[in-house]
């Protein structure tokens, strides 16, 4: 079959990353004949430099005409370093997620046995954690009525919910939640927060409808402390836009590296994935940066977007032998550390 992949590269170690990933899909393609045609284009700081737009109406129009996204990841310290810049590559991200109708990340943590030894929790809390976070993306304080007053010494930032936009994003977690251990988490703080006492009623709301789904809450400051006592009690976690954020990151870390875990944002038009860590540009050009995350986010491109189960499993099935027999980067190597395109040729050549 033939698949139309938008590949935005991005800034920092993206392309790096990226390249790994589309060698991987590549062997994908010739193991399973398909054939994937890849697509580049200009999105984040890159953009900015080339064409003065974060997100380019090109860019957009590529994404819309693709059957999926393969994103890197943006970012650039000559941006994060000047709190006076007007253009911000984040401000790309933001704009992609908007036209393109991303209304929930989904961030999957799952530890892996060979690498149990390095998260900072012990074994015994972490091994066998196996939980989604779902994080609204589209509504929330990130896209609220936001600004400075003329003397600059008072700022606001307006959180807004609407009940269309909460169902939207929970109805996705009761989804989820009835896959895998019909268990859902809704993360809120509706002891002081308007929009949160509108998440919990929704979510009481629905769950009648949903009976073979087990429902509690949690406030964010309880769940971001039992992420950590207790990772191996949730099952699939559901929250708003700035919450998910922080609590999605938190749990990242648990297994052991940042590297290791992909996302996938999905909604109203072309779903797109990516790693869940940044641009790293500390390590760009040096051929250090782990892909895993990326490849994985490839494996999950496949199976959400192109129905393409077993391909995703084949990906994921050899970036655990991967990890097992060593063949990774310097994040997460025991002896020998692999360079970022040693270990996407090993992925290729031994899928």
């Amino acid at each position: 079959m033939d698949f139309n992949i938008a590949v935005l590269a991005g800034d920092g170690i993206g392309p790096e990353i990226v390249e790994q990933a589309i060698k991987v899909l590549k062997a994908v393609g010739v193991k399973y004949k398909h054939n994937f045609n890849f697509t580049e284009a200009l999105v984040g700081a890159t953009a900015i430099d080339q064409v003065g737009d974060p997100f380019p109406e090109e860019t957009f129009q590529l994404c819309m005409n693709s059957d999926a996204v393969l994103f890197g990841a943006i970012g650039d310290p000559k941006y994060d370093n000047d709190p006076k810049a007007k253009v911000r590559p984040e401000q790309g991200l933001l704009a992609m997620r908007k036209k393109l109708g991303l209304y929930a990340n989904i961030r999957p943590v799952t530890t892996f046995p060979s690498l149990i030894h390095k998260s900072p929790l012990r074994k015994d809390l972490v091994e066998g954690a196996d939980f989604v976070v779902i994080r609204e993306l589209t509504g929330g304080i990130y896209f609220g009525d936001k600004g400075r007053s003329e003397d600059l010494n008072t700022a606001f930032d307006t959180c807004v919910y609407t009940r269309f936009e909460v169902e939207r994003i929970l109805e996705l977690g009761f989804e989820y939640a009835a896959k895998r251990d019909k268990r859902l988490t809704v993360v809120d703080k509706a002891n002081v927060l308007a929009t949160s006492r509108l998440w919990r009623e929704t979510a009481q709301d629905m769950t009648p409808a949903h009976p073979e789904i087990e429902v509690d809450y949690m406030f964010v400051d309880n769940a971001a402390m039992q992420i950590i006592q207790w990772p191996k009690k949730f099952d699939v976690m559901v929250t708003e836009n700035m919450f998910g954020d922080i609590l999605s990151d938190e749990a990242s870390v648990i297994t052991g590296s940042l590297g290791l875990l992909p996302s996938a944002s999905v909604g109203i038009h072309t779903s797109v994935f990516e790693p869940i860590h940044g641009s790293y540009p500390q390590a760009t050009g040096k051929d250090i940066a782990n892909p895993l995350a990326t490849v994985l986010s490839a494996a999950m491109l496949l199976e959400l977007a192109l129905d393409l189960s077993d391909e995703a499993q084949a990906i994921r099935s050899v970036v655990d032998r991967s990890m097992i027999e060593g063949v990774v980067t310097e994040d997460i190597s025991e002896e020998k550390a692999y360079h970022t395109s040693e270990v996407g040729d090993w992925l290729a050549a031994n899928l």
